[in-house]
């Protein structure tokens, strides 16, 4: 007997396909993908950065990504969308009204994140976490494991761009809308650094 995944999985990868072109080009066209000399917020160094203010600065062209996104988890239960500041406000936002449901955010506070405004997760309820961009994913697992403290359950992880390529595990389901090629260096090993190419440091860690 055929295996069912055998014939869904090519359909299911070209749809995915679709979907990360779709994506970049809607990213180009808003001029969100930048080339450069960028430090992210993770501190690596790269050539290639997205900011996704731009794809926000246009409502139709944010609230079409994250309907999609939203529909990527619509068969499960969600209960909050959550999101880290700055890159994660409007899109948790966005997600959560495309899912019907709360959403919060979570800021810097001495360092490190913390939920403040009065947000909170109920003890027992299922949290979808997204952020714009992850390159590591340092600020997606701190929001994770600040959400398990407060007695979340974690539904997921979505994200506009991901740059680990696929290889990032956050132990929970984590879809993208875009892969980027990951060219990131440590900054003593940054090509760029060598050729003296100013350098910008468009992130918001400290957020």
């Amino acid at each position: 007997m055929t295996n069912p995944n055998e014939m869904v999985n090519p359909i299911v990868a070209m749809w995915r396909q679709d979907r990360y072109r779709r994506t970049e080009e809607l990213l180009t066209l808003v001029r969100a993908i930048q080339t450069g000399h960028f430090q992210l917020s993770s501190g690596l160094h790269s050539d290639r950065y997205v900011q996704c203010a731009r794809l926000f600065e246009f409502p139709v062209a944010g609230k079409e990504i994250c309907q999609e996104m939203a529909g990527l988890y619509q068969g499960g239960r969600v209960d909050v969308v959550a999101g880290p500041a700055l890159g994660g406000i409007i899109m948790a936002y966005e997600v959560a009204r495309g899912l019907g449901v709360r959403s919060i955010f979570a800021e810097r506070e001495n360092g490190k994140l913390t939920l403040r405004r009065g947000f909170y997760v109920i003890p027992g309820s299922r949290a979808l976490v997204v952020e714009d961009v992850v390159t590591t994913g340092g600020s997606v697992k701190e929001l994770i494991e600040l959400l398990k403290e407060n007695g979340a359950e974690i539904a997921g992880v979505g994200a506009i761009v991901d740059r680990t390529g696929g290889s990032v595990d956050f132990g929970v389901p984590f879809r993208s809308m875009m892969l980027m090629e990951h060219r990131t260096w440590e900054a003593s090993e940054c090509p760029l650094c060598r050729e003296g190419v100013p350098i910008d440091k468009p992130g918001s860690r400290t957020v």
